[in-house]
């Protein structure tokens, strides 16, 4: 069994986004987006689930706009276009599962631009099953 405290992980790491479980079907990964940040738009050929745990930000995906906060869901389904926006003067921190993996297992990007430049290179592929 795998337990996770999500607000303890998100207070110890406040990493940009740190893969914390990969399964052969899914993938779970917290992010911390800093005040004015945004995860940056994206499309993934996997579906994606966001629960939001702290802050507040705004969700975009296919063009329709919804404010985020604590206890908030959102579904964003393969091939979506989406971003996550922080609005707030704190950290937005959520969790979010990917199915399946979209990530290298084990990967930790400290800020959006470490995750894009490995994105980028090649070097954030998932596991091949």
């Amino acid at each position: 069994m795998e337990h996770f405290t999500i607000a303890t992980v998100a207070e110890q790491h406040a990493d940009f986004r740190r893969v914390l479980w990969t399964g052969k079907h899914s993938q779970l990964v917290i992010m911390t987006v800093p005040p004015g940040g945004e995860i940056g738009e994206e499309v993934h050929e996997v579906d994606q689930i966001l629960s939001f745990v702290s802050g507040v930000g705004e969700a975009v995906v296919s063009g329709e706009k919804r404010k985020v906060a604590q206890g908030d869901l959102v579904i964003v389904p393969a091939g979506r276009k989406h971003n996550f926006i922080n609005t707030g003067p704190n950290p937005l921190v959520l969790y979010t599962v990917y199915a399946p993996a979209e990530h290298a297992d084990g990967a930790i990007h400290r800020t959006k631009e470490e995750a894009d430049a490995l994105e980028e290179a090649g070097k954030d592929e998932p596991p091949s099953s």
